[in-house]
């Protein structure tokens, strides 16, 4: 589904990456995308806070309710996969040609649409989070390999430099 989903909106969605020669202009737009998937994760951290706040628990450092567990759950996974999602599309953009750095915005909603998938899928039941985990891991894991490919295959005497 995440392949149909970004080859969908590459071909449709009305907007071009702004011309990109070097690697540090390349850098500041990743990162200024990485900022919008960080949405879901504050917005996680607000509801987990008031969760806490709105909990029973007569010990403010006792045993977590579910609810508060879930959230909590929530943000802790979603920062781990926002750092290694960062990373690998940091990367990525240093590989791409120009006419495909338009992948780094689709990149980026996707990560926060489907955290924002796991999150919901993962209050209804444990059962129901692998869609969301799998649209988040799976462009992921995509994307390591694409990376690791084009350190090792590609351009290898560029490696570190």
């Amino acid at each position: 589904l995440c392949p149909c989903l970004i080859y969908g909106a590459y071909i449709f969605l009305p907007f071009d990456a702004p011309l990109l020669p070097t690697i540090s202009a390349r850098l500041v737009y990743t990162l200024r995308c990485a900022a919008f998937a960080t949405f879901p994760i504050v917005l996680g951290m607000i509801v987990s806070a008031i969760s806490r706040l709105c909990s029973s628990a007569l010990e403010p450092f006792g045993e977590l309710q579910r609810e508060v567990e879930i959230h909590r759950t929530y943000v802790s996974q979603s920062v781990h996969l926002f750092i290694l999602y960062f990373f690998n599309m940091a990367v990525l953009a240093t590989y791409l040609p120009q006419e495909l750095l338009k992948l780094i915005p689709l990149l980026t909603g996707l990560f926060a649409i489907s955290r924002l998938i796991f999150w919901m899928s993962y209050t209804i039941g444990r059962s129901f989070r692998a869609f969301g985990f799998s649209m988040t891991f799976l462009p992921l894991l995509a994307m390591l390999l694409w990376n690791l490919y084009g350190m090792f295959v590609l351009e290898p005497e560029n490696l570190l430099s």
